[in-house]
């Protein structure tokens, strides 16, 4: 297999950070997984990246990890590009990981800061320099503080850029003097891809020279967020203010239900078992919502749904 490591088109646009559909027994849904993916990319997504903190990696078995990388490919079937996340506390596991993508026919994978250790930002130079020298796909930096406890300093990144397979980063940090940092360091190497993760801020970014979002909504809405890249690459404001503000309902309805640290992913993941996209099904530590927040969660949907009908951003 042969792939082109860097090149002059970068990837732009949507790339949901797809969920990880799961049986009760915690095995994976693979049924649940295909329609979802076909869900995305009849919604007009850029890409699919799998195995990222809405993939619910971290809670995986490796072995329900490569089940997710292998058919997802096959399923995509390079319709769109796959990214798979392949960070862990192990040089050793990252490299597996990635070396499995790349036999899979993923595009690109996708590492934060190895966790739990306490790293300087010397260290998470050499780490990352050492985990792409021994890998084969592109690689995308992976900035999320609030998971790692540990953040991609900006004289680190541009360091880092200069390495063939460091081809991006997604910046999950919501730090917008960050990411405009970013921005301005990176004015000159266009090949060089930013995309943002929090999805309220993305066509914010958009404007700001960004190359797109890592939207978690996409996987209930992918329309919805493609018009939304789409009106901020065209500089279509009055189409901006309209969507923006049903994702905004998203993040405060949805994401924010019951007050868990987790709310998120119980909230993205119950969406969509309302759709029979995906169980409420979690790995742990996570659980599912109670009836009465079931029950609570399904009105606030079908309220944004029923306005995403009135906009003509059908699901």
């Amino acid at each position: 297999m042969s792939i082109t490591i860097r090149n002059n088109t970068p990837l732009r646009g949507i790339v949901p950070p797809m969920v990880t559909p799961l049986n009760s027994d915690g095995s994976l849904d693979v049924n649940s997984t295909k329609k979802l993916i076909e869900h995305l990319i009849s919604g007009g997504v850029h890409g699919i990246f799998i195995l990222g903190t809405t993939g619910e990696f971290s809670g995986l078995s490796y072995r329900t990890r490569k089940e997710m990388i292998i058919n997802t490919c096959d399923i995509v079937a390079g319709r769109i590009p796959v990214l798979v996340g392949i960070t862990d506390v192990s040089l050793e596991e990252s490299v597996e990981l990635a070396d499995y993508s790349y036999k899979a026919g993923a595009y690109a994978v996708v590492v934060a800061p190895p966790f739990y250790m306490n790293i300087d930002q010397q260290e998470m130079y050499s780490y990352f320099n050492q985990l792409a020298d021994s890998i084969s796909l592109p690689m995308f930096l992976y900035n999320m503080p609030s998971h790692t406890k540990l953040t991609i300093e900006l004289d680190t990144v541009v360091r880092l850029s200069s390495h063939q397979r460091i081809i991006g980063l997604k910046d999950s940090s919501a730090h917008a003097v960050y990411f405009q940092s970013l921005c301005h360091a990176f004015n000159d190497q266009e090949e060089f891809a930013l995309m943002v993760g929090p999805e309220e801020m993305m066509a914010e970014t958009v404007l700001m020279r960004g190359y797109g979002g890592v939207c978690g909504g996409a996987n209930l809405f992918p329309q919805l967020y493609v018009a939304l890249y789409e009106a901020a690459v065209n500089r279509d404001f009055d189409t901006i203010k309209e969507l923006q503000a049903i994702v905004m309902e998203i993040s405060k309805g949805i994401y924010q239900l019951g007050g868990y640290k987790s709310s998120y992913m119980k909230g993205l993941k119950t969406a969509l078992s309302f759709m029979g996209l995906a169980q409420a099904q979690f790995a742990p530590p996570l659980y599912p919502f109670s009836a009465l927040e079931v029950e609570e969660l399904k009105k606030i949907y079908n309220q944004i749904t029923a306005k995403l009908t009135i906009l003509e951003v059908q699901q």
